[in-house]
């Protein structure tokens, strides 16, 4: 452990929460703050179950005072010049960058993510404002698309005021992916956080106001799914839903807003395969598979959590699986050597040690981890599950957690067998150094996004999403406006063309 390093983040840490302490985190709308409906409700720390603050618990009246303020500022914001709104949001990017410090810390604490993650997650969520506020001029532009008698136009006009709910495992940077597309299309936003991890969502809106952000234009209401949630979904003047999160709240959301028409993005869970071909660099490979499962404290939609692995070379490969996993440091989140912090509630951390005997009932093999680190907070040991089968639980259910299951093949024909045996369809990782084999294997892969060679890297202009149970809509470039906006159609008429004549005898 680095001792200095973590005494002084931890009194860092507590200069940022004395504020909370004091006031704890409110709603905010119109610009205001703004008490829940509700109550409060607390959030604490995956640490040590100690108490952060108190949280706004927000009912359908504060949803219905934070929709119609987005409504109320939408006109203004949609209509204020593009050269404007995109020196805001350039604005808010840098007042982001100068608060990452406080950023990184509150997550951390909040979540149970580690600083090794977190201290790029302002960054990040810096450069999604930067990107999208680069794309903000030429957004609305359209095509020309003359006929025999017509011009004919298209332009795309923001869809209206939306609602954002966004998950607990990378709040901030997750909240940005999705608030600044939105802001660059010109739409107003109502967003909801997850109730586990409400401290740095009110930093957002904090930044963005000082930033220059007018009021209205982003509320923040907290609350839990059943009732702020659910409040939003209904709400008839949110036009649009972007959601994070698992598949069945994501099914819940979609029932919800079909009363009032509501466009909806889902980017859902995944039970994704990476496939390790046996003419692979094993070594990289090697590197990816830990990466793409244990960082994040397993807690991401894309981890690579089975591994296919081909039969040629399984024992050696999981061999040096167990040495590495056995080796990975869990610890406390706010320690720069920490590479595994704490799980992010009690009710998580249940689901996920749940899944020990669970697949030891299925006949699988707890190769490393298996148990919980301690005696305090939610800390789990790395987990590598051998000898299974797709079959098993542990195989086919999202468990969110550091928990790897691997499971052997012999031809390619079976490695996409079982990589496509999933309701899930998020992302794929394929290993190999044969390019005809790269080309047919991605070409049948049932998934939105696949890597080859590679672990996850994000490219901002590329579409991000996934099919089947994990989702539906794509983030990323040219493809959040078009969940943002609206295509509009105009024809003009080049001359006097024949139209059809009734009732004229």
């Amino acid at each position: 452990m680095s001792e200095p390093d973590l005494a002084r983040n931890l009194e860092t840490l507590d200069g940022y929460l004395a504020r909370f302490r004091d006031t704890g985190i409110r709603n905010r709308i119109a610009g205001a703050d703004r008490d829940g409906g509700g109550g409060v409700f607390q959030t604490t720390s995956p640490v040590d179950e100690s108490l952060i603050c108190d949280v706004a618990r927000s009912d359908a009246g504060d949803v219905d005072a934070a929709a119609r303020a987005a409504a109320a500022a939408f006109p203004a914001w949609r209509d204020m010049p593009a050269t404007e709104r995109r020196r805001i949001l350039i604005d808010v990017a840098e007042a982001i960058e100068a608060r990452a410090e406080e950023i990184a810390l509150c997550e951390c604490w909040d979540t149970g993510q580690t600083l090794r993650f977190m201290s790029k997650a302002a960054l990040r969520g810096a450069e999604n404002f930067r990107y999208f506020a680069g794309q903000v001029t030429s957004a609305r532009d359209g095509q020309n698309l003359p006929s025999p008698t017509l011009v004919n136009i298209t332009t795309r006009t923001p869809i209206g005021p939306v609602g954002v709910i966004t998950p607990w495992n990378t709040p901030f940077m997750l909240s940005t992916w999705k608030i600044a597309p939105a802001l660059a299309a010109g739409c107003t936003v109502v967003h909801k956080p997850a109730e586990a991890s409400p401290l740095t969502a009110r930093l957002l809106v904090e930044i963005a106001e000082e930033a220059g952000l007018p009021p209205g234009v982003l509320n923040v209401v907290n609350g839990y799914g059943e009732d702020a949630g659910r409040a939003l979904t209904e709400h008839p003047a949110i036009k649009a839903i972007a959601f994070v999160g698992e598949s069945r709240t994501g099914s819940l959301i979609t029932k919800q807003g079909a009363d009032t028409l509501k466009r909806v993005h889902l980017e859902l869970g995944g039970k994704n395969p990476v496939i390790v071909f046996d003419d692979a660099d094993l070594e990289r490979a090697l590197d990816a598979v830990i990466f793409m499962i244990y960082s994040i404290n397993g807690e991401r939609c894309t981890s690579s959590s089975r591994l296919l692995v081909q039969d040629t070379i399984k024992e050696d490969f999981e061999a040096r699986l167990v040495e590495r996993v056995n080796n990975i440091k869990v610890g406390h989140p706010l320690d720069p050597a920490t590479e595994v912090g704490p799980l992010v509630t009690r009710e998580h951390f249940d689901k996920v040690t749940g899944y020990f005997d669970i697949a030891r009932a299925d006949g699988a093999t707890i190769a490393a981890g298996g148990g919980r680190m301690g005696e305090e907070g939610f800390f789990v040991k790395p987990t590598l599950f051998t000898d299974a089968t797709n079959d098993m639980r542990c195989a086919r259910e999202e468990i969110f957690g550091p928990v790897l299951t691997s499971i052997p093949f012999g031809t390619e024909e079976e490695a996409l067998r079982i990589a496509n045996d999933t309701d899930y369809g998020l992302t794929g990782y394929v290993w190999t150094n044969d390019l005809t084999r790269a080309l047919r294997v991605t070409d049948r892969l049932e998934a939105g996004m696949i890597w080859v060679n590679s672990e996850n890297v994000r490219h901002l202009p590329t579409p991000f999403g996934g099919v089947k149970a994990s989702g539906m809509g794509r983030d990323g470039g040219d493809w959040s406006f078009e969940f943002y906006m609206e295509q509009k159609h105009i024809g003009f008429a080049t001359g006097a063309h024949k139209i059809m004549r009734l009732g004229a005898g």
